[in-house]
């Protein structure tokens, strides 16, 4: 296994000293008892300055994990009696990932954080805050945090802020702007935060049940970091709306409105994007650039992702809000040749008209294949993991570019989910994309990501439907033991050993 950073470090010494008593509060200094390490030395280094803020805040290291068994889509289409390309061409989906009946929520987010601590090669008592986002409740009181103290056990670190975070598949989110809005604070102590994001995303049988999936994402926040989140520019949209909600809770399966469901993520995606474009070209009038911010600003652009249709119907939508925009746009010839018949629809006219929806899927399809098409190969092959969706997309395309395709770009991200939360943000990438940089090392770290999805077991679909059989009647019971086999799990995985009289949940390691 490869190694991301160098030899761990034993955690900072921290004492908080504030320099000033007025606002902004000036990060604390650590004392001078520290050893050399990778990571925490950039820590050190930046502290030691008198800058209000951490300078670079963002995305050090990212582990995704995903299940070790799928089920191929054209075989669902089969199964299920439904016309040919219905899953694969109408939602653009390949494959899903599923649970067996050893995983839940908490052995997914048990697994994701062992892989990035032990190979990012981290000490356990270097992370002063650790927050999760994810809507697979299992427990209406103890949250997934609490169960991830466990693996803190030995090294001795109860000082670990943060918990858990829900709504719908926005949790994820909430928890990376929480985490950087820490090391960003008067609260940070020097050590480093931990995002985690997990779901199981399974639906009763029916039209819902191929845009299922399930995984876990982790990411280590700090200063100094390869992805950037941008400051200021965030644009957020919530609003009270049943497009899909849980209240069932003896069930893991939600109420759907699909239709209003898509309806809500467009418009929430419009909602932002003009929140964003107006924070963002406020940022630049004040440094002298007068231009409008459109689509092609972005380098990248990543999306939430139920299924891979809706994402490229997402550009499109993007680029419509741009030519909305736009003083005078050129539809004689360039981005929006005959386009002029849409020039006097509104936004708000447009989210079932199938025409506009068409003709700018047509129009932004060069944009499409160049900024987003290549962050969907986790979404095609394992479905929506619901909180870590855009966090998957995110390291599909860091596993598919060079440190020095990526350098200097921006990156867009939407995030969405229902009920509704929604936020679209940006993250810049570092200039530096010299072998051993902290770029490089993240790249790399994800370079295994398609092996690691040609390794999975492809699982008929009448095993399949017989393993969510299981699923739903295994759901909350006591004095139970998972029935079937751990060998098809990954090596390293965490599972669900035994369920006691007081619903009590028993988790073992599979060995490496």
């Amino acid at each position: 296994m490869f190694r991301l950073f160098s030899q761990t470090r034993r955690c900072l010494q921290v004492k908080r000293a504030l320099q000033r008593q007025e606002w902004p509060l000036r990060p604390a200094h650590l004392t001078a008892a520290t050893q050399q390490a990778s990571f925490s030395t950039v820590s050190v280094e930046h502290l030691s300055r008198s800058d209000s803020w951490p300078k670079d805040v963002g995305i050090l290291a990212l582990e995704v994990y995903f299940p070790s068994q799928y089920v191929e889509q054209v075989e669902l289409e089969k199964y299920d009696g439904v016309e040919a390309g219905k899953y694969t061409l109408g939602l653009g989906q390949k494959q899903m990932g599923f649970c067996s009946a050893h995983e839940d929520i908490n052995s997914l987010c048990l697994t994701v954080v062992q892989r990035l601590v032990e190979r990012s090669r981290l000490s356990w008592d270097s992370i002063g805050r650790l927050e999760v986002g994810t809507e697979t409740i299992i427990d209406k009181s103890k949250a997934v945090k609490t169960v991830l103290m466990q693996l803190f056990q030995d090294s001795g670190n109860t000082d670990v802020e943060g918990i858990d975070t829900t709504n719908a598949c926005y949790g994820g989110t909430a928890s990376l702007f929480n985490s950087v809005d820490w090391v960003e604070s008067s609260s940070w102590d020097g050590r480093y935060a931990m995002v985690v994001c997990g779901d199981i995303a399974v639906y009763a049988t029916g039209n819902a049940r191929p845009t299922g999936g399930a995984g876990a994402v982790a990411m280590l926040v700090g200063p100094e970091a390869p992805l950037v989140l941008e400051r200021g520019v965030r644009g957020t949209h919530m609003e009270h709306v049943y497009d899909f909600y849980k209240p069932d809770l003896a069930s893991e399966y939600p109420m759907v409105d699909g239709k209003l469901s898509i309806q809500c993520y467009l418009r929430a995606l419009d909602q932002c994007y003009s929140v964003y474009r107006k924070k963002i070209q406020s940022q630049w009038q004040k440094v002298g650039v007068d231009k409008p911010f459109t689509l092609e600003d972005f380098q990248f652009m990543i999306f939430h992702t139920p299924f891979c249709k809706l994402v490229q119907k997402s550009v499109g939508r993007m680029m419509l809000n741009d030519f909305l925009a736009a003083p005078n746009p050129d539809t004689q010839s360039g981005l929006y040749k005959g386009l002029q018949a849409f020039r006097g629809v509104k936004l708000e006219d447009t989210y079932s008209d199938k025409d506009v929806e068409k003709a700018f899927q047509k129009a932004s399809l060069e944009m499409f294949s160049q900024k987003t098409k290549p962050s969907l190969l986790l979404s095609s092959r394992n479905g929506n993991m619901y909180s870590p969706s855009m966090y998957g997309c995110l390291a599909s395309l860091l596993a598919q570019y060079s440190a020095q395709q990526l350098a200097g770009s921006r990156i867009g991200a939407f995030s969405y989910g229902s009920g509704l939360a929604a936020s679209l943000f940006s993250m810049r990438v570092s200039q530096d994309a010299a072998p051993g940089s902290p770029l490089d090392k993240l790249v790399s770290s994800l370079s295994d990501l398609q092996t690691r999805l040609d390794a999975r077991k492809c699982v008929p679909p009448e095993e399949f439907a017989e393993i969510m059989k299981q699923r739903e009647k295994s759901h909350h019971l006591v004095n139970h033991t998972p029935q079937g086999s751990k060998d098809d799990l990954f090596p390293g995985t965490w599972y669900l050993e035994r369920v006691d009289d007081k619903h009590r949940r028993q988790y073992a390691r599979r060995p490496l």
